[in-house]
């Protein structure tokens, strides 16, 4: 299989499957939830899952921007890549199929596609393995925009420079984005010195499985921290985890 037909597979696998250790999680926050909405939602999470999987349907008709996660080995044209993929995605858009995202900024028309300029979304590095592999995130349009970037410390939540004041506004973003973007949420947390790289990060942690326990004990005491305090504030399912 080569990069153009992996990267078709993969737009299909991705869309019409949830990945095993959310489906657990899901399956998970089922068994703690009592009876009323919450109950109601993930069973029927769990219902379409089970559907789009036998019959290779997207899960949601928003099928999202796509994001590619690329690993080259040293001596690949970045660009070469780059090209195929999107010669892909134009194809996948239409078999599998996908819903057209890619809106130009200037016109506000829709590619038929979900290809244009900067679209998909493609991150590329090099690396020292001899493989190459692509990983693909399909971000909801919903998430994305209730996604929230602060600057610390923030005195109207009296959040310092500290990591209480992260705790404070991740607590802070969640309760902002209610139930208007489809929960359970797996909430993906950058700390960095710049804007730039505080959403960079904040998306490398959706890359992690729900399972991962951070390496550094207290950010890992702070994630299990907030999925709780969360839970228990907002409905025993609220968040599946904190990255």
């Amino acid at each position: 299989m080569n990069l153009k037909q992996g990267t078709q597979a993969l737009y299909k696998k991705v869309s019409t499957s949830m990945p095993p250790d959310v489906e657990e999680a899901v399956r998970e926050a089922l068994r703690r939830e009592g009876e009323g909405e919450g109950r109601q939602w993930l069973e029927t999470i769990l219902e379409t899952a089970t559907r789009s999987r036998s019959e290779k349907v997207p899960l949601c008709m928003d099928t999202g921007v796509p994001v590619f996660f690329v690993s080259v080995p040293a001596g690949v044209s970045h660009a070469q890549v780059r090209d195929t993929i999107v010669e892909a995605t134009s194809e996948a858009t239409k078999k599998v199929p996908l819903a057209p995202c890619a809106v130009d900024v200037l016109t506000n028309e829709t590619s038929d596609d979900n290809t244009g300029e900067g679209f998909p979304v493609i991150h590329i590095e090099e690396t020292t393995d001899s493989k190459l592999t692509v990983e693909l995130m399909l971000l909801g349009a919903g998430s994305e925009a209730l996604g929230r970037l602060y600057s610390l410390p923030e005195e109207a939540l009296g959040a310092g420079k500290d990591l209480n004041g992260v705790k404070l506004v991740v607590q802070d973003a969640v309760t902002r984005a209610g139930g208007r973007a489809c929960p359970p949420y797996i909430v993906g947390v950058g700390i960095a010195a710049t804007r730039d790289q505080a959403t960079w990060l904040s998306k490398q942690q959706l890359r992690r499985k729900i399972t991962d326990t951070n390496p550094e004990p207290e950010l890992a005491a702070i994630e299990k921290e907030l999925r709780d305090d969360i839970n228990s504030s907002m409905g025993k399912s609220m968040v599946l985890g904190v990255k």
